[in-house]
């Protein structure tokens, strides 16, 4: 995501890679519009009735799930250290009060996109895990990366004292026990949970409204736990722009070099977690760790893997780059109004197609939000430059800078 001001001498592989990063966004999100929360963990939750739903669960456990949320997240890193070394330059001093300001319009952003319409916003994620972005400005790319790897450690750590003790329980045998019914409500196949949530799915947007209202509290909480590994790829990011690669300074066989190793060591992995998923036949107890914790390390090495194969090859002026740039360019409203193109699928103010459609079905229609940002983002980025939302992120910010000064 690009940071809220117009820079000028822009990178045109990085612009692309952020396009990337947001048509990536919008296979993860999909499935998260158009079926209950669980199946978007668990095929066998809900959604999948063939053989084809399965192989899309697979593509998208090893290839897209959270890499380009990692992705995202590295871009984020990588701008706010290119805006605060500009205005570092520009001004002189620290221009923390700026920043600060540019979190909290991001964070009232992400609120308002959370409660209505995507739950799983990312931006107020971004938002809290942002303000430690000050206390890291000036370190190295090495301590940077070290940084990155240190807080994927925590929240490894976190996750398995987390999920621990119903993992015990399930290979144990245990049945019923608070923990592992948890994890069946959360990942797994409970029909009343199920029911409950294809009922919230057909709400309308004010009892919408009125429930993700309330449950701002609890969110919070998700939130700061996910700070680690959000952190993580922040930190990543600004190491990765420090050490050159996202400005485009490394020679292209050290880019395929370092996308080949990473992704030798992350597909392995990651076809491994999805091979003992299927073999235990998905459950619940185990999904919830292998989804949302042991696969994050390799997740994040893909993503980097993904970011070093687009500076390699989209650093050359070609229709294709420069289609992808603009997306990149307009990264915070392509973000917002995939939501309110899929918002205008799946909910019952729009089409209502939420728990009617299989997951690959919900995959085919990803491509409408996808071909949408691709037509209309490079004519608004020729002449206009900043996407409304980019420029509702800067308005703000400044304004609120300035009156915190005054």
């Amino acid at each position: 995501m690009t940071a809220p001001s117009p820079l000028p001498g822009r990178i045109l592989a990085l612009d692309a890679l952020r396009g990337i990063a947001v048509i990536g966004i919008v296979w993860m999100n999909v499935h998260a519009f158009a079926l209950p929360s669980p199946a978007y963990y668990n095929p066998l939750s809900y959604g999948a009735i063939g053989d084809s739903d399965y192989r899309v669960w697979l593509a998208s456990f090893v290839f897209i799930e959270d890499k380009f949320r990692t992705l995202f997240a590295m871009l984020f890193g990588a701008g706010c250290l290119i805006l605060i070394e500009r205005e570092q330059a520009q001004a002189g001093g620290t221009p923390w009060r700026a920043h600060y300001a540019r979190m909290a319009v991001l964070f009232a952003i992400g609120l308002v996109h959370a409660t209505l319409l995507a739950n799983n916003d990312v931006l107020r994620a971004y938002a809290l895990a942002g303000l430690a972005v000050p206390l890291l400005a000036g370190f190295s790319a090495r301590a940077l990366v070290a940084v990155g790897v240190g807080l994927l450690v925590v929240h490894l750590s976190l996750g398995l004292t987390a999920f621990g003790g119903a993992m015990v329980e399930f290979y144990r045998g245990y049945q019923g026990s608070d923990a592992l019914l948890f994890m069946e409500r959360q990942f797994g196949r409970d029909p009343a949970a199920i029911a409950m949530l294809l009922e919230q799915g057909r709400e309308s947007l004010g009892e919408r409204m009125i429930r993700r209202s309330l449950g701002i509290p609890a969110q919070t909480l998700t939130l700061i736990a996910a700070l680690p590994l959000n952190l993580a790829a922040i930190a990543l990011g600004m190491g990765l722009w420090r050490g050159g690669m996202l400005k485009g300074e490394w020679r292209t066989f050290h880019l395929q070099r370092l996308a080949a190793l990473a992704a030798l060591v992350a597909i392995p992995a990651l076809l491994g977690l999805a091979g003992w998923l299927v073999a235990e036949g998905f459950p619940a107890a185990l999904v919830g760790p292998v989804v949302l914790v042991m696969s994050a390390p390799f997740d994040t090495l893909l993503g980097v893997s993904y970011a070093a194969l687009a500076m390699a090859f989209l650093a050359k002026e070609t229709v294709l780059t420069r289609t992808l740039a603009a997306v990149g360019r307009l990264s915070l409203t392509n973000y917002l109004m995939t939501s309110v193109v899929l918002a205008s699928i799946f909910a019952p103010w729009g089409l209502g197609l939420f728990g009617d459609v299989t997951r690959t079905q919900a995959l085919a229609l990803s491509f409408v939000p996808i071909a949408a940002m691709l037509v209309w983002s490079p004519p608004w980025a020729a002449r206009l430059g900043q996407g409304p939302f980019e420029r509702l992120w800067r308005a703000g910010a400044r304004a609120l800078s300035s009156t915190r000064k005054a």
